[in-house]
């Protein structure tokens, strides 16, 4: 596409992106893996010819801000995320911009089924492997990006129904919520897919971060995502990693379910939720279920428990799990009162569920969750995820936590490693070392 013929927003926002990247290192952090990945897909997202997922200008952003100032980045933040949608609204306007969106999402949904799928395969093979060994740690190893690419691609798939639901509601600004934007979405793309598909072009940029999309990919716009991500097998010491994997069906003690008294409000949400939800699912509306999971997995953490109960109630135990998957991507601070909402409310497996299921985010972030659950007195859920962390990432990884605040998160750090393996903590300390972090 020529210059002239592209977008104003996109042209503004295709240079700020230039200038970004003009600050980085091509050769580490998520920058590096983008430019070793998919060269042609950032170019073409350079020169404005494409828009790049918004996940992949976060984690840019994360590289420029590493080990900086949490102000600045937020600020940063807020900039790039307005140039970004601007662009995004202005290239989707483009002539075919519909029928390009429709496409991508389709080839998106399949890459999110296809990294769940590899993640089952892979946790398959670590459940089978020697604990310790090569192998085990090269599969924990292959796991860490597969979540990653499971991550994104569920990120991703979110993204492009937003941008649908702004192509089909230009201007809409009412309360009318996810649910009924989206049914403009699922409607809209449902007559978008019957039309002939001979002329779509594959999309380009869309493969970052190892999403390798092909046009084997057979789930359609209305069908339903993929479920949440597998959870690698717990690290088999301790009764702390026993029990469920964090179901509805978790039976909460009634002197800790009751300890917490909720406010009606609270209460009203989690039922008007999973009453949509039935209605939803019975119509088959899957989209628009998933969309609702995402807002609920949002809300402040105190509703999560009440949710949870209710949707057991309603045997949508499947979309619980999928409001953790979802509750696994929160911020820092707020996945840490997720996590200590869950815990305080006798989900315990549930808490651990959702925290190792955090594991595949940043290592700044993982040492911000891990903080934060120490200051709000959730040692036990900190060390959880710690654990997690160490036994799914690399020592060197670790040892990026570790740099966040070394006298607090050291000798966590090592505990976990410890209670995983014997080798674990040979490798950690040693990752300290090398790191010029001294061990505790």
């Amino acid at each position: 596409m020529e210059g002239r013929q592209l977008p104003a927003e996109t042209v503004v926002f295709a240079r700020y992106l230039r200038e970004l990247t003009a600050r980085l290192d091509p050769g580490g952090g998520w920058y590096g893996v983008f430019v070793r990945r998919d060269p042609d897909g950032l170019r073409a997202c350079l020169d404005g010819a494409d828009v790049p997922p918004w996940d992949v200008v976060e984690s840019l952003l994360h590289d420029l801000t590493a080990g900086g100032d949490a102000r600045a980045h937020a600020r940063e933040a807020v900039r790039a995320r307005a140039l970004h949608t601007a662009s995004a609204a202005a290239y989707d306007r483009r002539p075919g911009g519909a029928e390009s969106l429709s496409e991508r999402l389709r080839l998106m949904t399949g890459e999110q089924a296809r990294a769940a799928g590899r993640a089952e395969e892979l946790i398959r093979l670590m459940r089978a492997a020697p604990e310790g060994s090569p192998r085990a740690e090269q599969l924990a190893g292959d796991l860490a990006w597969v979540r990653d690419d499971h991550a994104r691609a569920a990120a991703r798939c979110a993204e492009l129904r937003e941008r649908w639901a702004a192509l089909a509601t230009p201007g809409r600004t009412d309360g009318t919520g996810a649910a009924g934007r989206a049914e403009t979405v699922d409607t809209t793309a449902s007559r978008k897919n019957k039309r002939d598909t001979a002329a779509r072009r594959r999309p380009r940029g869309a493969r970052f971060a190892g999403l390798d999309l092909d046009d084997t990919a057979e789930p359609g716009i209305d069908e339903a995502p993929p479920g949440p991500l597998p959870v690698a097998p717990a690290a088999p010491r301790g009764a702390r990693f026993g029990g469920s994997a964090g179901t509805p069906a978790e039976r909460v003690p009634r002197d800790r379910a009751q300890a917490h008294p909720h406010a009606p409000e609270d209460l009203r949400a989690a039922a008007e939720t999973v009453t949509t939800l039935v209605r939803l699912r019975a119509d088959g509306r899957t989209g628009e279920a998933h969309i609702v999971l995402c807002e609920a997995a949002g809300r402040p953490a105190g509703q999560l428990p009440l949710l949870a109960a209710e949707l057991h109630r309603a045997g949508l135990d499947a979309d619980w799990s999928e409001v953790l998957w979802e509750a696994a991507s929160l911020p820092p601070v707020q996945l840490a009162a997720a996590a200590g909402a869950l815990a305080g409310a006798g989900r315990d497996a549930d808490c651990r569920h959702l925290l190792r299921q955090g594991v595949s985010r940043p290592a700044e972030e993982i040492a911000g969750a891990a903080l934060a659950l120490g200051e709000a007195g959730r040692a036990r859920e900190a060390r959880a995820l710690l654990t997690a962390f160490v036994q799914a990432r690399t020592p060197k990884d670790a040892a990026l936590v570790a740099a966040l605040d070394p006298r607090t998160l050291v000798p966590q750090l090592i505990d976990a490693a410890r209670a995983v393996s014997v080798s674990r903590e040979r490798d950690l300390v040693h990752a300290l070392r090398m790191a010029g972090i001294a061990p505790a």
